[in-house]
């Protein structure tokens, strides 16, 4: 592998909120994208986020500014990732589906592909069992916003090799991430910490301790948090956050893991955050 944009060719699986943040980040930084999704609809609107978000992390500052962007390409077909040298898998946070996905494309590529799940919480050893070759299979947690943020997550499993990890080292040096690798495990690091306490804060909110914005003003102004748990919350998306707390707690019996009511009754009510523009906050129009 190489960290020269020219030498890699990456497949994103899954064109929602995760997946269209690392679809810029690799756009951006000169290496094109072929996404895949399951309708033509779902399509379009994630070329209209992918501009959206382009164009702001280039007012940010975030881009190469000595790189052109790279070319988006866009399928409902898994045979288009059949000429990447790397493919991120990033739909969603559901054992079963991620491992459908990570087993059919596993399928189709070449041997040495290198698979990369973006998984907030499932472990890497789970969906290991239905690729084809378990070694090529790693984890990368991206945050959220990709394009943004700079550190990431890589997760190596017990049967991923030492290839895989060189390969990731390689693909993130080209895209301009740093990546701290931790062990196989549900949760990992980030949210094995992050989940639960959202999960509490949420649960300080129904039990009529704080409001909303005064839970977030202490960790903000007294724990030095950039974004207080609540509002980090509805950037993750409620209904992705409530699948990963059912990981957790189903894989840890950690009681602290188990989402509560506050937090279920808005996802019941469609109020999943930022995306659909009230979660926790109200944010007056759907947030992209």
């Amino acid at each position: 592998m190489s960290t020269d944009p020219r030498d890699h060719r990456l497949a994103v699986v899954g064109g929602g909120v995760m997946g269209t943040n690392i679809a810029v980040l690799a756009l951006g930084h000169g290496v094109p994208v072929v996404l895949v999704d399951v309708g033509e609809q779902e399509l379009t609107q994630a070329k209209e986020t992918i501009a959206l978000k382009l164009r702001h992390a280039q007012l940010m500052g975030k881009l190469p500014a000595d790189r052109a962007p790279a070319a988006l390409t866009t399928s409902v077909s898994l045979a288009d990732a059949a000429d990447a040298t790397t493919v991120i898998e990033a739909v969603t946070e559901v054992p079963e589906t991620k491992a459908k996905v990570l087993g059919e494309v596993s399928q189709i590529v070449r041997p040495g592909t290198l698979l990369i799940s973006n998984t907030s919480c499932i472990p890497i050893d789970e969906m290991a069992s239905s690729v084809a070759r378990a070694e090529e299979l790693v984890g990368v947690h991206f945050m959220n916003p990709a394009y943004l943020i700079a550190m990431v997550e890589v997760i190596r499993g017990p049967r991923t090799s030492d290839a895989s990890l060189t390969a990731v080292t390689d693909l993130l040096g080209t895209l301009g991430r740093t990546g701290l690798v931790v062990d196989d495990g549900p949760g990992f690091v980030i949210n094995r910490v992050l989940h639960p306490l959202i999960n509490s804060a949420a649960r300080l909110v129904q039990d009529g301790i704080a409001p909303v914005e005064v839970v977030d003003g202490l960790l903000e102004g007294c724990l030095g948090h950039a974004t207080g748990p609540l509002r980090t919350a509805d950037l993750i998306g409620l209904d992705n956050l409530v699948d990963s707390l059912n990981v957790l707690y189903t894989r840890t019996g950690d009681t602290s893991c188990q989402p509560c009511e506050f937090l279920l009754d808005l996802v019941r009510a469609g109020k999943f955050g930022r995306k659909t523009g009230e979660g926790f906050y109200d944010y007056g129009k759907v947030a992209s």
